[in-house]
């Protein structure tokens, strides 16, 4: 019998891997360091193929010398390069902090936007740093934010098929209530980096594992590949 049979129906088990996530990771938040929505901004940009930790070494200095959105939006963009140089694609995230700072400067009153659609107006942002500005900076929970922990941990959960972050969005938001959309985003990624890691899950110590539709799945691999080291597994 599979470990979910007992669970009537995906969202019942969604709500229950929620409680559970809630219980494991009680002071579970956002991880980039900020002092104000445009710095959230900034480091949410910056985070993209980049550790959290690395973004978090690089902003004091930028916000040191850049603290806000119109000292961006005039900041010289070789020396902006320059401070954001070692999260990667520094040009490209460069050009689009100055950007997004120039619309928020000249189009937005010096202020962060709090709606959605203007917010994905911004050069550089789509709706996972979208959601997260929106949820950290301002409390309004607009969407789930999915990124590569939330798209692994969902697939293997079973609560999605899809590949795509807003097709594997629209699920989550069926499955799960607006005010703990991202509750579920935070603590997900926690597992992840924690547990439910890309390679070597820890599924024999995940407290999820009853409610996984892939932990039987990986823990055979992970036997077989035990027996044969040289086997690579498919999850």
């Amino acid at each position: 019998m599979s470990n979910t049979r007992k669970w009537s129906s995906k969202k019942q088990r969604s709500l229950e891997i929620l409680v559970r996530l809630k219980r494991l990771y009680p002071d579970a938040t956002c991880s980039l360091n900020y002092s104000t929505p445009v710095q959230l901004l900034v480091a949410t940009i910056l985070s993209a193929q980049c550790t959290d930790e690395r973004v978090n070494l690089v902003t004091p200095a930028l916000f040191g010398r850049f603290p806000d959105a119109p000292s961006l939006a005039n900041a010289d963009l070789s020396e902006l390069e320059n401070l954001v140089r070692s999260t990667g694609f520094y040009r490209n995230k460069a050009k689009n902090i100055q950007a997004a700072c120039r619309m928020i400067v000249n189009e937005f009153g010096g202020e962060v936007p709090k709606q959605m659609e203007q917010l994905l107006l911004l050069p550089g942002v789509a709706r996972k740093t979208a959601n997260v500005v929106l949820a950290h900076a301002f409390g309004i929970n607009a969407g789930v934010t999915v990124d590569t922990h939330v798209k692994r941990l969902s697939q293997r959960l079973g609560l999605t098929e899809h590949t795509e972050p807003i097709h594997i969005e629209r699920d989550l938001i069926r499955l799960l209530p607006q005010a703990d959309w991202e509750n579920w985003s935070i603590r997900l990624i926690y597992h992840g980096r924690a547990v439910c890691k890309a390679r070597n899950p820890a599924c024999e110590i995940c407290e999820l594992a009853d409610l996984c539709s892939s932990a039987p799945v990986i823990r055979e691999q992970l036997s077989l590949i035990s027996k044969q080291p040289n086997q690579k597994p498919n999850y």
